[in-house]
């Protein structure tokens, strides 16, 4: 049995991330590998994809495949739709969540020093970008809120702790301006406008965000 090219297999067919604890309950019961032979044979594929332009890669909800970054602007050309547009206002409110968790609804306000939209609590949560993890015991004991696994997949992040600091956040917007004025200037000479891609769009917004985030609390 052939586990390196069964597990690649699953990863590829599958149409959300999977852990190595799943990739093993794929197996039938008396001949489920070790965690130690799966997550080597994961490992391996990694290193397989790692010239290629699509990579392995591991995020808050397991392992999935994707198109590499520098490529997403290509493949965006293949989808006519255009990706959904958030807030500023939802975005900040995201990026304190996510910096500041687990927050009140009255503690997002404070640090905005606006009222905060019950529709961008509620898009958020219908997103499932966030989630009520438990209740303040305070007078009205109002919610905490936290980030969720589908924050962190759709963000491209496996754990909190890669949420970038100021200075990351500074040089990615560096670079994507650079990046912007190159592609500007290959596309001038189009009749159409350059399609978006909402993963890679919807990233720098949010980093966007958190940078005004961080810089306020930095005051």
């Amino acid at each position: 049995m052939d586990i390196k090219r069964i597990v690649e297999a699953l990863l590829f067919a599958s149409d959300k991330p999977m852990t190595v604890k799943q990739l093993q309950q794929t197996f039938p019961e008396l001949e489920q590998p070790e965690i130690e032979t799966l997550q080597k044979a994961v490992d391996e594929i990694v290193e397989d994809y790692a010239t290629r332009p699509v990579a392995l890669k591991k995020v808050a909800s397991g392992y999935r495949f994707q198109v590499k970054p520098e490529l997403s602007f290509w493949v965006g050309r293949l989808f006519e739709e255009k990706p959904p547009r958030y807030s500023r206002a939802l975005l900040e409110t995201l990026a304190i969540i996510a910096y500041r968790q687990p927050v009140t609804r009255g503690d997002i306000e404070d640090i905005r020093g606006v009222a905060v939209s019950s529709n961008i609590i509620r898009t958020l949560l219908e997103r499932e970008w966030i989630r009520i993890i438990a209740h303040k015991e305070v007078p009205g004991r109002p919610a905490l809120y936290g980030t969720t696994k589908q924050f962190l997949d759709y963000f491209d992040l496996s754990s909190l702790h890669e949420l970038p600091t100021l200075q990351e956040i500074k040089e990615l917007d560096l670079s994507v301006a650079s990046n912007q004025q190159l592609m500007q200037e290959q596309s001038e000479q189009q009749e159409n406008n350059r399609p978006e891609v909402a993963e890679q769009g919807q990233d720098t917004e949010f980093k966007a965000e958190a940078e005004t985030f961080v810089q306020s609390t930095e005051e």
